[in-house]
């Protein structure tokens, strides 16, 4: 699997199937409503074309409210869908945040602060569908959203932390598979 940063943070590693990042400091990536716009976060991705399902385990060191990690598909700067597992007030929500030019933010509060997360985004056709799971074998839906028409999309890990300088995220088993006719046909594990 040939990945590559858009924004590259400042400490990061990879051994097989495990990437440690320490995001960037003020870093984001939002559009104009309420605030400002940030297209400064980090972001490791590769091109798939198509549909696909792609799901990663994550473990966050979170200390600053806002401070995320999750999974990204990204068409530009002003067209994209994130979710993360999100530190706000002392709390940890699951968020999707879906942007046409402007950003749409939804969160669910979880019951506990769990130690990790798993997060899978499955796109069909223009739609992307958000799940996480606490136990990474029973997934929930949190949202359904249009996303894009275009084929090709950038997928990968994604980190921020908007309001201090900075936090460590692991990402585990990061997976996309892509569905076409072949059953089980994969593009990839980060390994």
């Amino acid at each position: 699997m040939l990945m590559k940063w858009y924004n590259e943070p400042p400490v990061w590693e990879q051994q097989e199937s495990v990437i440690t990042v320490t995001a960037g400091a003020k870093t984001d990536f939002w559009r104009r409503t309420q605030y400002c716009i940030r297209d400064n976060g980090n972001f490791y991705y590769q091109e798939v074309t198509g549909d696909f399902t792609a799901q990663v385990k994550i473990i966050g060191n979170y200390q600053n409210s806002c401070d995320h990690a999750g999974l990204m598909i990204r068409i530009d700067e002003k067209t994209w869908l994130k979710s993360s597992i999100e530190f706000v007030n002392d709390l940890h929500y699951v968020s999707a945040i879906v942007t046409h030019n402007d950003s749409k933010w939804s969160i669910v509060p979880l019951a506990q602060n769990p130690d990790c997360l798993w997060l899978r985004l499955q796109r069909r056709g223009d739609t992307v569908e958000v799940l996480y799971s606490l136990d990474g074998k029973d997934y929930i839906p949190l949202e359904v959203a249009y996303l894009t028409q275009q084929p090709t999309v950038q997928v990968g890990l994604v980190c921020a932390c908007p309001q201090s300088d900075g936090f460590q995220v692991t990402f585990e088993d990061f997976q996309i598979h892509t569905h076409s006719s072949q059953p089980n046909s994969e593009i990839g594990f980060l390994n």
